[in-house]
């Protein structure tokens, strides 16, 4: 893209929806969610960002997701359905070293669709905060649109500085859904 995301800079971006999650298993998952704000404007973005808590500080458990407007985060959501996710498992030693630079890398992205043409086809990214190590993912609408799904791992890959010895996978929603333990195996890896 080549432009900057620096405030002033581009004064419209997509909208987008940021969402909170707190685990409370005395309620269903869905009441769990709460749609935060909507930003359409670098300035908004940055706005936000600059208020939120930092993804480190949430207790285990929580979830953030940033989301095209008109998108749940979840894969019940129509646009999702058919889709998967790029998933970047971190060891916990990472949450105070690297997980908040590898987050705003991750949303930077997406804001600024540093996916070229394939942008059109990112749902949105979610980071969860696990007590055996956090995840960051991000959404894609069709898993079988291997060309665009492998162009969006490479880049987020290269984007978040992460080594050629490190391997991310991406994971077809469907197979994750029909997985009790989550372990659903790589569709593609890059």
């Amino acid at each position: 893209m080549g432009g900057s995301l620096l405030p002033g800079h581009l004064p419209h971006l997509a909208r987008w929806a940021l969402w909170f999650l707190k685990n409370d298993r005395s309620r269903a998952w869905r009441d769990n969610l709460q749609l935060v704000t909507k930003v359409d404007t670098v300035e908004d973005f940055w706005a936000l960002y600059g208020h939120i808590k930092l993804a480190s500080k949430l207790s285990s458990g929580c979830d953030y997701a940033l989301f095209k407007d008109g998108i749940e985060p979840m894969w019940e959501d129509s646009r999702n359905r058919r889709g998967g996710r790029w998933l970047v498992s971190l060891a916990k030693q990472q949450r105070h070293s690297e997980l908040d630079q590898l987050w705003l890398e991750t949303l930077l992205c997406l804001i600024g669709e540093s996916f070229e043409e394939h942008s059109g086809e990112v749902c949105g990214a979610v980071i969860s905060i696990r007590a055996k190590g956090d995840k960051i993912a991000v959404w894609t609408r069709e898993a079988e649109n291997q060309v665009a799904v492998l162009h969006i791992g490479r880049v987020y890959k290269e984007r978040l500085g992460l080594s050629a010895k490190t391997v991310i996978g991406y994971q077809a929603h469907a197979d994750t859904a029909a997985k009790s333990n989550s372990l659903a195996k790589n569709k593609l890896v890059v």
